[in-house]
């Protein structure tokens, strides 16, 4: 399929505004159709922590069809100069993609290659982060820039265990091992032989968002030491403090408690989007219910909500947490892509 292609490169602010009715709708028919591409998260997370200078550079048809969008920023590094990388890099941001048609993949990436070629004197290196092994960020691109004089590097940088759920409760047990399974149906035994009332919910209409999210933050700091640090930084409240009604009003949100006699004993943030359940975080009070093992409690309700509800996958995102394989969890791996012009090499 050939097509005249046409690039536009964007560096204010005011480019979300301008490409919003554009961005979402590509997203779904791109190959990286992820809740971490959408307009909502990109523009957001920009708000939050501008780390650089906006270059995003979108590709059209002759006939103004939206056809690709490269979302990158540039950034000044010691190590390694005037540095392009994707608006989301890195921490916070799971997944990371060029947002591309489906069907003209082979034609914008070339043109994106032929893009940063001819703008070398606005950058030293590009470093794109957390890209999928099946994107065509780690797939295509490499050999792409290669092709437009680059030296290109994939190294790994993380696991992301998902589950590929099966349609019944039944079917996704028989997938665990015997000790696994084993395990599982022993945390659900005890949590249900105490005498309390054990329940869980999803933050709905009934609630008050930005007061569940309150209580989440502080569950989030109260389990794990590395969790308070992160949330010290006010760069990384503010993020999730405007990311998460964002993502509730889109019913892309999946804010969920365990309660013991009413009271939050566990928390998870989770992502609803496109068939698959993302576990974002999560938060605990250990010293007091950690001898229910409420974490993985809400966790195998979250599983099985998540099959009754037809989704397809159940990712656990980054990391390689026990946890995460004995609830069935197979790996997936994520990249970064370093390139930097041949000659400079």
């Amino acid at each position: 399929m050939s097509v005249l292609l046409e690039l536009q490169v964007y560096d204010q602010v005011t480019l979300f505004d301008e490409l919003q009715s554009e961005w979402n709708p590509l997203v779904e028919r791109s190959t990286s159709n992820r809740i971490f591409s959408t307009w909502e998260w990109k523009s957001v997370w920009w708000q939050a922590y501008q780390p650089g200078e906006l270059w995003v550079v979108t590709c059209r048809s002759d006939d103004g069809q939206m056809l690709g969008i490269a979302p990158w920023f540039i950034a000044n590094s010691e190590e390694r100069g005037r540095v392009v990388s994707t608006i989301g890099c890195k921490e916070v941001t799971d997944y990371l993609d060029l947002i591309v048609d489906q069907a003209y993949v082979d034609q914008v990436l070339p043109e994106f290659a032929r893009f940063l070629r001819d703008a070398v004197d606005r950058f030293d290196h590009i470093f794109l982060c957390n890209i999928p092994e099946e994107s065509i960020s780690y797939q295509k691109f490499p050999s792409v820039l290669e092709e437009y004089g680059f030296i290109s590097t994939l190294i790994p940088e993380d696991v992301c265990p998902i589950i590929k759920l099966p349609t019944t409760w039944d079917d996704y047990l028989s997938m665990l091992d015997k000790k696994n399974r084993h395990e599982l149906r022993r945390k659900m035994r005890r949590s249900q032989g105490v005498n309390t009332d054990i329940d869980w919910y999803i933050v709905g209409a009934g609630h008050d968002v930005q007061q569940e999210l309150e209580h989440f933050l502080e569950m989030m700091a109260a389990s794990a030491a590395e969790k308070a640090t992160f949330l010290e930084d006010k760069q990384n409240v503010a993020f999730f403090k405007a990311l998460v009604p964002v993502l509730y009003e889109q019913g892309w949100l999946q804010l969920n408690f365990l309660t013991v006699d009413g009271v939050r004993a566990a928390a998870y943030l989770n992502f609803d989007y496109n068939e698959h359940i993302s576990v974002y975080n999560s938060g605990l009070l250990p010293d007091e219910f950690g001898h229910l093992s409420p974490g993985i409690v809400l966790l195998v309700n979250n599983i099985r909500h998540a099959i009754e509800t037809k989704h397809k996958v159940f990712d656990f995102l980054q990391g390689d947490e026990n946890y995460k394989y004995r609830m069935g969890g197979q790996d997936t791996h994520v990249y970064n892509l370093e390139a930097v012009l041949e000659e400079r090499a």
